[in-house]
């Protein structure tokens, strides 16, 4: 991507610019960190009483450190690629002095001691925490909202959600109360709200970015900490400040340099094959067009694209089959976190509650489902190098729906995770990026997916794609303008 500038995202406000041209502005001398943050804090007076995305505000603590910023600049101090710029948290990730809740009332005023490995990562970088996320009940639910500090609403529509469970975090971004911030996913996290408020989030390869410091720790298996923002660039920037092994998650043992293993040639087209209701049905016809739309333009910017067909998702029952391990993990957990406090819970607590554990043949079964589907999607990978499809099967529906219809098709709210649990499943890298608006005016996210380890190749075509069917100019409650255009060579 080419190297940002001040002034390369035009003239409008602060609070949408984005973390990499903010800070170029701030390191330049252009502008100061003080006036930064304060615009964020402004922003976050004005719209978080409607919106909800922020339920701990650092204002006067995040000043202090813009002065601090602003001070190393002037000194001309050697400064880090995020120096002076606001970041939010979701609020399953702990944060050293500050509470950390985790949208439960077990949690209620917990502060913890030290900040979680990626948190730690951004203040390095030269970032400021300015406020924590919402999120809904231990993460564990498609919803955001808890009994601790209550519902987000979306804010192109308030009477929509905004997804879960880094709801809190993905509202945030969309409506300019932050530039970049940290998310997690299990299933859908990062990338269903940020399908469904308009912004980006990548879901790296397993074990990129460490979860340290993450709750729950008892489902570490699955789970992957990311970063979003409204901008491709800047999800770039933040995994590339994320991504390596901390000597403390067992997961994350890679060197962040590590690369796929590849069949495409030095010179070889990007291969895409594209894939929507035939996988993943019912979906919205509005979302399938943006997928096909996406899939053309990839084909005009030189790739080879295939529509294709893999029934070996289907065949695995990925949603089933991740929920059977990640419930037999967090139940009996959860069961004995909440002994004698069982009426603090919400209705999602309270259904994790009356689980079953599964069986030791419920698990078997899922396990070999699980690693048949990985098999499967390295054979895929032998001859595509990208995987494009939805997000979710539609855009933002009303808030706590039992059920949805999509397509003409009643089906029960779950399904909104039948496109993205599958990648956390196999451990899949995947990027949620905007590709334009239903006819309701709601944001339609695509989905891109690679290799393990490839997430270069979905963020350079990710950064393509935003150019040519993004949110442009429309944001809600403002405008950010729009990034020139730019090609990238369709070779690593």
């Amino acid at each position: 991507m080419t190297k940002a500038s001040y002034d390369d995202v035009g003239s409008g406000p602060l609070h949408y610019r984005d973390a990499t041209s903010l800070a170029a502005g701030i390191a330049g001398g252009h502008v100061s960190s003080r006036d930064v943050v304060q615009a964020h804090l402004d922003r976050i007076a004005e719209l978080n009483p409607q919106i909800n995305a922020i339920v701990t505000l650092r204002a006067e603590a995040a000043l202090r450190e813009a002065d601090v910023a602003d001070e190393a600049v002037r000194r001309d101090a050697e400064v880090g690629p995020l120096h002076g710029v606001p970041f939010t948290v979701k609020d399953s990730l702990d944060t050293a002095g500050i509470p950390t809740q985790r949208g439960t009332k077990l949690f209620a005023g917990f502060v913890p001691d030290s900040d979680a490995t990626a948190v730690a990562r951004f203040k390095s970088a030269g970032a400021i925490l300015i406020a924590k996320t919402n999120l809904p009940e231990f993460s564990a639910w498609t919803e955001t909202d808890n009994l601790v500090t209550g519902r987000t609403n979306n804010p192109w529509n308030l009477d929509r959600t905004p997804g879960g469970s880094s709801g809190g975090e993905a509202a945030a971004l969309a409506a300019g109360m932050s530039p970049i911030g940290i998310g997690s996913d299990v299933a859908i996290s990062l990338r269903g709200p940020a399908a469904l408020t308009g912004v980006v989030a990548l879901k790296a390869t397993h074990g990129r970015i460490p979860y340290t410091g993450h709750f729950p720790t008892v489902t570490s298996a699955w789970w992957h900490v990311g970063p979003m923002a409204r901008t491709v660039r800047d999800v770039a920037l933040g995994y590339a400040i994320l991504n390596g092994p901390d000597g403390k998650d067992g997961y994350a043992v890679h060197d962040e340099h590590t690369a796929a293993a590849t069949t495409r040639v030095a010179g070889q087209t990007v291969r895409v094959g594209w894939v929507s209701d035939d996988a993943f049905a019912p979906v919205d016809p509005e979302v399938t067009a943006a997928v096909a739309r996406a899939a053309g333009q990839l084909a005009d910017l030189g790739c080879h694209v295939e529509q294709v067909r893999v029934p070996f998702i289907e065949a695995a029952r990925p949603l089933e089959t991740l929920m059977t391990l990640v419930n037999g993990e967090l139940t009996p957990y959860i069961k004995r976190l909440a002994t004698d406090r069982e009426d603090q819970l919400s209705s999602i607590g309270v259904e994790i509650l009356q689980m079953s554990d599964p069986t030791f043949g419920d698990v078997l079964a899922a396990r070999s489902r699980a690693e048949s589907l990985r098999s499967a999607f390295a054979g895929y990978f032998g001859r595509f190098d990208v995987l494009l499809c939805p997000v979710t099967p539609i855009t933002a529906p009303p808030h706590a729906m039992a059920t949805l219809e999509v397509d003409g098709v009643e089906v029960p709210s779950t399904h909104v995770m039948d496109a993205t649990s599958v990648f956390n499943l196999t451990g899949l890298p995947a990027l949620s990026v905007p590709f334009g608006f239903s006819s309701e005016g709601l944001p339609i996210g695509i989905q891109l997916v690679s290799r393990w380890f490839d997430e270069s190749t979905i963020l350079r075509l990710g950064g393509l794609l935003e150019r040519r069917g993004g949110l442009g100019d429309r944001r809600p409650g403002g405008s950010q303008p729009d990034s020139a255009e730019w090609r990238v060579a369709s070779t690593r």
